[in-house]
């Protein structure tokens, strides 16, 4: 038989823990918090504190938050969870979200609030095991299997885990939401923990919608075989950064410039979505050639003092991006081959100067790939291009080497920059335009005009099979990081705007 001999006198055994309790509001606590912390606590906060505080007292245990983005739902759901475990340390929690890194994260600032908030720093362990990045554990009652917090991405196995209280923090995202297959898998994932939750648990969703097949829809989406919404029985609050009358409801953080910005940037539909919380489908979204701003005027080259400048219609331009969607066949069948230049000027418009639908037509000697890519060195040198965007997916695998060659051999001085594409098209090119059309940012050379690039634009539907190689080609220039001009990664041949070089060249103006 073993003795095992009684706690020294004046320390608490580990096992020790406080009593379950409820003496204090949510609302009470995040107050608290944040005053110790030096900050103040905007309405909106309160608002959803008392709601959450309403919903516990009432026993409600599937609840659904909405809230706009940039709203601190996750600073929300940290203090939430620290407030639970404040209440009853031996609560098991599993904190979900779309990947590990964010569900990491969650961790790290729970931890936070229990190590400085002034309630719950009796709860902390001194023992190291009991902290993890992903896990922490509580000085609790019971000696459990599971952590008081486990912090775990949508597509990790859950199997054997059980909680008390499950917190969804943003698992739809577009990485988890942006095609059909992953929609279907995210339902998949979602469903399975109910296996983990225990008899009478929490669970509680934090988000905002990404698609208009999003699982925080109200009604069921028939093509996906629902007969009743995903989060059907839900307590639900939707809390968007409008109210249905224009006002703001975070007046001191998000002013009326600082909404016209978002707006502006973002795009109608985005801004729709992640700020208004309304699902928005794709189907409805078209792109309006009215919106575009015609020009045609050339690019002018201008010197001054020995420094090189590119115009266009008298505007300086600081910045540029090109790219190429690389394809065989003619551009009246199949895919097109296609490359585009945009530049952008010091106010942030955008400048679609050329683009270029690109016909294979191999000489003797000369295969079709060579052909291709001389074809682009001419476009670069044609307008003044430091850098190129190759799509290396597919057929762009293998260019990139031979384009590099072709440039050296012809003394183009621009750099290849190789990009394999992984957001779905529709979405790519939605928002690419989509803001820039709305805020009357793009302008459109009147060659580009006379291309196939309007009636692409045109007849473009997210979820049609219209031809749309040149919008294609245009967004990865618009949504690329944009090459500061002059600055360039190769030295080209003989003087140049994008060189340091320092030469004498003849103009009709006088300085």
């Amino acid at each position: 038989m073993v003795l095992l001999s009684p706690p020294k006198r004046g320390r608490t055994p580990p096992s020790a823990a406080p009593p379950a309790r409820r003496p204090l509001s949510f609302n009470r606590f995040v107050w608290l918090w944040n005053r110790d912390q030096g900050l103040s606590t905007p309405l909106l906060h309160l608002q959803v504190c008392q709601w959450l505080d309403e919903q516990w007292r009432n026993g409600e245990r599937r609840l659904l938050l909405l809230l706009f983005r940039s709203a601190g739902k996750s600073t929300l759901a940290a203090l939430y969870c620290a407030w639970l475990l404040y209440g009853d340390p031996d609560l098991r929690i599993l904190v979900v979200a779309a990947d590990q890194a964010l569900a990491t994260k969650m961790t790290r600032n729970v931890r936070g609030i229990l190590e400085r908030h002034r309630l719950t720093r009796g709860l902390l362990e001194s023992r190291p095991e009991c902290w993890a990045a992903d896990q922490l554990t509580v000085r609790r009652r019971r000696v459990g299997r599971d952590p008081s917090l486990l912090a775990r991405g949508i597509g990790a196995n859950l199997t054997g885990s059980r909680a008390d209280v499950i917190i969804c923090d943003d698992v739809e995202v577009p990485n988890t939401a942006d095609t059909p297959e992953k929609r279907e898998l995210l339902r998949e994932r979602l469903r399975e923990l109910d296996f983990v939750l225990a008899p009478g648990g929490l669970v509680m969703y934090l988000g905002t919608p990404h698609s208009d097949h999003s699982i925080y829809a109200e009604t069921p989406r028939r093509d996906l075989g629902e007969s009743e919404p995903f989060l059907a029985g839900y307590a639900r609050l939707t809390v968007a950064l409008l109210s249905r009358s224009g006002e703001r409801r975070w007046p001191d953080r998000f002013s009326a410039e600082i909404v016209d910005t978002l707006l502006e940037r973002a795009g109608p539909a985005k801004f729709r979505s992640q700020m208004q919380l309304l699902p928005t489908r794709l189907e409805d979204v078209r792109l309006d050639p009215d919106l575009l701003l015609p020009y045609e005027e050339h690019i002018e080259l201008v010197s001054v003092h020995g420094r090189e400048f590119l115009e266009i219609g008298g505007r300086r331009m600081v910045s540029a991006a090109a790219a190429w969607d690389p394809a065989y066949g003619r551009p009246d069948r199949g895919d097109a081959s296609v490359v585009a230049a945009v530049f952008i000027d010091a106010e942030g418009h955008y400048w679609l100067h050329a683009i270029e639908y690109l016909s294979v037509q191999p000489k003797e000697g000369v295969d079709e790939a060579t052909s291709l890519c001389r074809a682009v060195a001419r476009f670069l040198a044609r307008n003044h291009l430091p850098s190129l965007i190759v799509e290396t997916n597919g057929l762009g695998a293998f260019l990139p080497a031979l384009l590099r060659q072709e440039l050296r051999r012809m003394g183009v001085g621009a750099a290849v920059i190789e990009k394999a594409s992984t957001m779905p098209k529709a979405r790519r090119i939605l928002e690419a335009f989509d803001p820039l059309l709305a805020a009357r940012r793009l302008h459109v050379h009147r060659s580009v005009l006379a291309s196939p690039f309007l009636d692409e634009m045109r007849s473009w539907r997210p979820n049609g099979r219209g031809r749309d190689d040149g919008l294609d080609a245009v967004a990865a220039c618009i949504l690329a990081e944009p090459v500061r001009l002059p600055q360039i990664s190769a030295r080209p041949a003989g003087p140049s705007w994008r060189s340091q070089a320092v030469f004498a060249a003849e103009s009709d103006f006088a300085l």
